[in-house]
């Protein structure tokens, strides 16, 4: 598989791609907030796609290593735009979170390119101090500071779940670079502990934790997402209602287009489509985790593992939330849910993992190639 890696997760990504719009096109008609325009979830998520296709291809056709080298400029900016999620008029405040910023026609979470900035950062970071990855300071104190400073902006717009997102990928990033494994327990441990510490003092996030443990007796409550999408996979069966032949996205089930997604694609295609879509992204994340450790250098293979991480835990949320596996959380679909600058940031991941393959082909190819000739000129003429 490692050879035809880059073909599998391209054809994954489509796939996933194509269902997204295809199940936009089913439910965005009965969303809230289409202003009377049956398609203008399609039509957005169609120009955010056009966008997103552009910053894919640039991202593999130029050197990854341009990353390395932007990762304080990229760093600085994410700050800054989380920053600016609070300042009036330019940032928005939406469902009771502060995560949206508008600068002129455009709106986009820039907690999505915090997400890159913390990939980016620990990459260069235990590429830099790799001699010392091991070590307390510098291999976890310094790198979980400055990432910390991103985590404590999110959690001030109301958003745990790209905190505890980003924590994660962190302690991933972290485990492959050769950081110590007891400081990451302990740190994953914390985060978490905080995590639920901070939900229990927000009132709408404790009634979904609560909610959670006893689904049934809050179904008409803060458990009614969940309840209504488990609703619609049971409806759905194992083939399906057929391709708008759900009723759930006609106002049962809120968000239908964006976060609980899934649940419609179950009612509507059925079984069979929900484990196509999970299929899909496991091979995304097995051809991602197969180019990554075929990459030419440590950055890259950092890299590589860091959007791998981002995408795979996104989906597992997304799915485990909407299928009450776990407690309700605000996360889109990767690929799939209505929004452009999640979107975006997936197709930029593709493309930077189809660039870690290119240059790992290049190098591969080159030493085969040095190898040949040294054994043509090694080799006695008969």
């Amino acid at each position: 598989m490692g050879k035809n890696s880059a073909f599998i997760l391209v054809l994954s990504v489509t796939a996933l791609v194509s269902i997204g719009m295809v199940m936009l096109f089913s439910t965005s008609a009965y969303a809230h907030d289409a202003h009377g325009d049956a398609y203008f979830f399609l039509k957005r998520q169609g120009a955010w796609l056009a966008i997103g296709i552009v910053a894919c291809v640039a991202a593999a056709v130029v050197d990854y290593h341009i990353w390395e080298k932007l990762w304080l400029p990229l760093l600085l900016a994410s700050t800054a735009l989380l920053a600016l999620c609070f300042v009036p008029h330019i940032g928005l405040r939406l469902n009771g979170s502060s995560r949206w910023v508008r600068l002129g026609p455009v709106v986009f979470q820039p907690s999505e390119v915090a997400k890159f900035a913390a990939i980016v950062t620990l990459a260069w970071w235990f590429t830099r101090f790799e001699q010392r990855s091991s070590h307390f300071f510098h291999g976890f104190i310094l790198p979980m500071m400055i990432v910390g400073v991103l985590m404590l902006l999110i959690v001030r717009e109301e958003d745990l779940g790209t905190t505890l997102l980003i924590c994660a990928t962190m302690v991933v990033v972290m485990f492959v670079a050769g950081s110590n494994s007891l400081y990451m327990m302990v740190m994953a441990v914390a985060g978490v502990a905080g995590i639920l510490f901070l939900a229990t003092h927000m009132p709408e996030r404790m009634a979904r934790l609560v909610a959670f443990v006893d689904l049934e007796r809050y179904k008409d409550g803060a458990g009614m997402q969940q309840w209504m999408g488990l609703m619609a996979f049971g409806s759905g069966g194992i083939w399906g209602l057929g391709l708008g032949g759900g009723v759930a996205k006609m106002q049962y089930l809120p968000y239908a287009h964006t976060d609980f997604i899934f649940p419609i694609v179950g009612e509507e295609l059925g079984l069979r489509a929900t484990l196509a879509i999970v299929l899909a992204f496991l091979l995304v994340t097995l051809s991602g985790t197969l180019i990554s450790m075929q990459a030419r250098d440590r950055f890259g293979m950092l890299l590589g593992f860091g959007v791998v991480t981002n995408i795979a835990l996104q989906a597992c949320v997304n799915i485990g939330m909407t299928t009450a596996l776990l407690p309700n959380k605000g996360m889109p679909l990767p690929f799939i849910s209505s929004g452009g600058s999640n979107l975006c940031l997936c197709l930029l991941f593709t493309g930077i993992l189809l660039n870690i393959y290119r240059q790992g082909m290049v190098v591969e190819t080159g030493e085969v190639k040095n190898t040949a000739c040294l054994q043509a000129r090694t080799t006695p003429r008969l």
